[in-house]
């Protein structure tokens, strides 16, 4: 064997070939399969060598053949540079010992590698890939984890032959293991032959990911098929922008540069697209003419839609038409109602009139079928609800109330002393999005509340309006001055448009108790473009750090430890950090790692499991980052926060606790779902409400300052605003109002119709 782990010579810069057992992973980019380790070559002493490079799919316990060369870092001294290897099994009983003890397989863990090993000794492993059901033999081994075992196995070889073949491509591990689940024995041949349907099939392989592979299997750069992958891609990456359509001309712009191939080639595969298919089968985006973003006498363009959101759009306004037109009322009692003798008996229920543009919106609310309500922080829409629902209930209408977030049914709950649940699980969604409630199958409501309706996109919105029965009322409740949802559309904007039919009111007056408080005073102050005051506040407070990374470290100290100190708040319950962006020194990203440290830092005696670049501990604040109707009793949802309760090694499952009072188990191989939540984007933490935020503002996130985006953070706070950074910075977010609408048509179809 050449090249042993022993001292390098002067051949360093051949290639050589070192042999040891993978004990600790230190660092690994899921992107691109980089990794840091340790190995225990077999020296003795528990003397570790560092190796670095293409460690894909490489799984602590292994025992690994790698070739590479050697090579020296200026602070880590001597490593190995792996260029590729290959898995070796264990032959001896300690090896195979702690191969299997390392949970690289599930269900096994050190107790159990220890009792299969003393009993079958060296001829352990063929037992478990010939003949499993020998397992049985051990001590306290029964059929049910035998079984466990024996698929565990089964499904890491076939994985790890998906994951040798993409090697060469540099996908990830937890994306190797995504393309096994999904195609199973197919895996190999659909990646050969038909590499870009990852792309839609697969979650967390975009189309780059795809093309790379494409490329890779020897599909050529000028195919139709990936001409068609990518004007899609460009589609559904603008829908990630918020955009329900992309104007002809601007997409075929987007595809030539990032295809990189002629105009002619994209607008002929663009026209392809837009046809049937042989069998009938929808077109790949729709083309329609719609107004021009100025609106007006402005040139129409033609839109180009994914179906998907071509549909919504046209059954959502459609059908919000027809609950506000039609002649049936699920609540006729209020159409002749006698209104002083009826607020007059609320006032004996809440203790307190309703201001002339809460009553307003109470008598819209009981006597439209579709209405919204809006207003910002301290204007009483909290107080218009809680009156709309007792209304309501004193003469016996089923009310039902909603929320995008768990957080923010929860509130609507505590504030009307009714039930809420989440949009999703109110509708009950289903593996696929399908909602079990919709047009054929309706709720049973006479009134439908919506609150947090900035956060409803044009997806959810369309699910949620589809399932209000006839007759029934719907009422939209929400801030349009946040910004608007992270899904595509904007839903409530478009509904309070110039020209709407769809009934509003908008609550201006703030209230005296409200104008007490120093965070609802500074968020209208920032609406109106103003600097917020910093200066004599009790729940409003500036720490001037002109420094990005600086403002970083304090932003930390700020939220784990001198609020926690002054006001006796939980860091992790109680503070949420919400960073303008994510990545950068005072990005969402950094400041996780940060004050993960501080507030759950590691333990010898408590597991932990690293995944990719991050660590996830008993303790940790997470949240989910994708739509997966297959978890929990009703899926879960992009944006859901949670604890991390319990992890086990030996199973490769770890539990969290969501915000929503359920369990939800997540196995090794699907944390890429999960990203920690000490620190949040403040696109994420629409719809929830926090005792104190703390917010970087900093010149660091100078592209993302908008006047929306600072607005939206500070509401998000009950008690405590601490704002962090450069007082340039605040100016400019104060400043700059969020440049021109997204592109959608909801407004002109409601106008239309």
């Amino acid at each position: 064997m050449a090249q042993q782990a022993g001292t390098p010579t002067s051949g360093e810069r051949r290639t050589a070939v070192l042999e040891g057992v993978l004990e600790r992973i230190t660092y690994a980019n899921e992107e691109n399969g980089y990794t840091v380790a340790r190995v225990d070559t077999g020296r003795g002493a528990g003397d570790l060598l560092t190796v670095v490079g293409a460690l894909l799919g490489a799984q602590v316990g292994e025992s690994l053949r790698m070739e590479g060369r050697w090579g020296s870092h200026p602070q880590y001294g001597k490593q190995f540079h792996v260029e590729n290897y290959t898995t070796v099994l264990p032959a001896t009983v300690q090896g195979i010992r702690r191969y299997l003890g390392s949970g690289l397989v599930k269900g096994i863990g050190p107790v159990f590698a220890d009792r299969i090993t003393q009993h079958f000794g060296t001829d352990t492993l063929r037992i478990i890939e010939e003949e499993p059901k020998r397992l049985i033999e051990v001590p306290g081994l029964g059929p049910k984890r035998t079984k466990k075992i024996a698929d565990a196995w089964e499904e890491q070889k076939a994985i790890k032959e998906v994951m040798l073949f993409l090697q060469t491509v540099e996908v990830s591990t937890s994306i190797a293991v995504r393309i096994y689940k999904k195609y199973g024995d197919a895996s190999i041949s659909v990646v050969k032959n038909h590499p870009y349907r990852l792309a839609a099939d697969v979650w967390g392989i975009g189309f780059l990911t795809a093309d790379k592979i494409a490329q890779s299997v020897g599909i050529p750069h000028d195919s139709p098929e990936r001409v068609k992958a990518g004007l899609q891609y460009a589609l559904s990456q603008s829908a990630d922008q918020g955009h329900c359509f992309l104007p002809e001309e601007r997409l075929i712009s987007d595809a030539v540069k990032l295809l990189a191939v002629d105009t002619g080639l994209v607008i002929e595969c663009l026209a392809e697209l837009a046809q049937p298919g042989e069998d009938g089968e929808d077109p790949g985006v729709v083309r329609e003419k719609v107004p021009g973003p100025d609106g007006g006498d402005s040139e129409p363009v033609t839109a180009v839609y994914l179906v998907p959101f071509h549909r919504a759009e046209i059954a959502l306004s459609s059908q919000l038409l027809r609950l506000l037109r039609t002649d049936q009322d699920r609540m006729p009692a209020f159409q002749d109602v006698g209104w002083d003798k009826a607020l007059g008996w609320l006032k004996t229920r809440t203790g307190a009139d309703l201001a002339p543009e809460q009553e307003a919106a109470v008598r819209l609310a009981l006597t439209q079928k579709v209405a919204v309500l809006t207003g910002g922080p301290g204007c009483g829409k909290s107080f218009t609800v809680r009156s709309i629902v007792e209304l309501a209930r004193a003469k016996r209408a089923k009310v039902l109330l909603a929320a995008p977030t768990g957080r923010a049914a929860k509130r609507l709950a505590e504030l009307t002393g009714a039930e809420a649940s989440t949009v999703h699980r109110l509708l009950e969604l289903k593996p696929g999005g399908d909602a079990a409630y919709d047009r054929d199958r309706p709720l049973d409501a006479d009134l439908v509340v919506v609150d947090e309706a900035s956060m409803l996109d044009l997806l959810l919105a369309n699910k949620l309006v589809k399932a209000v029965p006839p007759g029934a009322h719907i009422l939209f409740v929400g801030d349009v001055d946040q910004l608007p949802s992270v899904g595509a559309g904007e839903v409530l904007r478009d509904l309070l448009a110039d020209g709407s039919p769809i009934p509003a009111v908008r609550l201006t007056r703030v209230f005296r108790q409200a104008q007490q408080s120093g965070v609802v005073t500074n968020a209208h102050r920032i609406n109106a473009g103003q600097h917020p005051l910093t200066d004599g506040l009790k729940d409003f407070f500036l720490f001037v750090e002109d420094d990005t990374e600086e403002a970083g470290r304090l932003t930390v100290d700020v939220a784990a430890h001198r609020i926690p100190a002054r006001f006796g708040l939980d860091p992790r319950r109680d503070v949420q950090v919400l960073a303008p962006m994510h990545r950068g020194p005072a990005g969402a990203g950094t400041l996780n790692g940060l004050l993960q440290q501080a507030i759950t830092p590691g333990r010898p005696d408590l597991p932990e499991k690293r995944f990719g670049g991050r660590v996830f501990r008993v303790g940790d604040k997470v949240t989910q980052i994708r739509n997966n109707y297959e978890k929990g009793k009703n899926g879960v949802f992009n944006g859901t926060v949670g604890v991390v309760t319990s992890l086990d090694p030996v199973d490769q499952r770890l539990t969290v606790l969501t915000d929503e009072d359920e369990e939800v188990p997540y196995e090794f191989d699907e944390l890429d779902e999960l990203a920690h939540a000490y620190a949040v984007t403040i696109h994420r933490s629409q719809g929830s409400e926090y005792p104190a935020v703390v917010i970087p503002v900093t010149t660091g996130a100078w592209m993302m300052l908008q006047r929306n985006l600072l607005y939206t953070a500070v509401t998000r706070a009950k008690r405590l605003v601490v704002l962090v950074g450069s007082r340039k910075a605040i100016g400019q977010a104060v400043r700059t109002v969020s440049a021109g609408r997204r592109c959608a048509a909801l407004d002109f179809r409601l106008h239309g119709s």
